[in-house]
């Protein structure tokens, strides 16, 4: 398969940042199968679409496309802070494609991001922009690369291979098993499944669990039963099959 951009396509483009568009845009459609369902192609959406790029004609799922050069930071950088903090409750929020390329435009990296792994804790507001801006005092956000859960990055290309498009299906439908629209919920879940990924080692007891709870006191100031909480979102996970119940008070991670 053609790792490579095809560069004809934007020869009549100035803007750096509509030629990867153009460019990222067209080699997905062209390559990449649907994560959600293993339709063969994803097509790409008309340009009036605000905040989604591609559509599975299958499965009716929506994507947007963040392409960049070179390796992904802790930040990736988005659009209108408060347009992006009424999406991430939407059942309308597309799903995010994370495309990674070199200077010579060859596809190393393809990642999926769940809609539903977004929450406002990985959502940090930028700085208003200028009065001499030609957008002055508009604001934008970047979204927490680094503070999704690690199950939450479906990898669908590595160092310009694909994955098996059955293991990518199939761990989308996993992660579809915690999919909720409440977003107190989903933040309290993946608050608590960040710090389990944080031991590092496979079996792990509710008393490490514990020491995490000054973290998340922070991160949910009005709860005042931490520690109950705790036990609350490890059991959803053990009945969602993310960890696995070995005795009282201990675990262990279901890769």
């Amino acid at each position: 398969m053609e790792m490579h951009f095809d560069t004809s396509l934007a020869t009549c483009y100035k803007s750096g940042s509509q030629k990867t568009r153009v460019l990222s845009e067209t080699w997905v459609t062209n390559h990449v199968f649907c994560p959600c369902c293993g339709n063969a192609h994803i097509k790409e959406l008309k340009n009036n679409m605000p905040v989604a790029d591609m559509k599975c004609d299958n499965c009716k799922e929506i994507f947007e496309l963040k392409s960049q050069k070179g390796k992904i930071g802790k930040i990736i950088p988005d659009g209108a802070y408060h347009t992006m903090m009424q999406r991430i409750s939407s059942i309308t929020n597309p799903d995010l494609f994370i495309l990674q390329y070199t200077p010579d435009y060859l596809v190393t990296d393809l990642t999926l991001i769940p809609k539903f792994f977004f929450v406002p804790g990985i959502i940090k507001k930028r700085k208003p922009l200028g009065p001499n801006a030609r957008r002055a005092g508009w604001v934008g956000c970047n979204i927490m690369y680094d503070k999704i859960p690690e199950q939450g990055k479906i990898p669908i290309i590595r160092n310009s291979v694909f994955v098996d498009k059955e293991l990518v299906i199939d761990q989308y439908a996993k992660l579809k098993r915690i999919e909720t629209n409440n977003i107190e919920t989903r933040g309290w879940l993946f608050d608590v499944l960040n710090c389990v990924n944080s031991i590092q080692k496979d079996v792990f007891s509710l008393k490490e669990m514990y020491t995490f709870a000054d973290v998340l006191q922070d991160l949910h100031k009005d709860n005042h039963n931490i520690e109950a909480k705790i036990r609350q979102q490890l059991q959803y996970l053990r009945d969602k099959g993310f960890i696995e119940f070995l005795d009282r008070g201990t675990y262990r991670k279901i890769l």
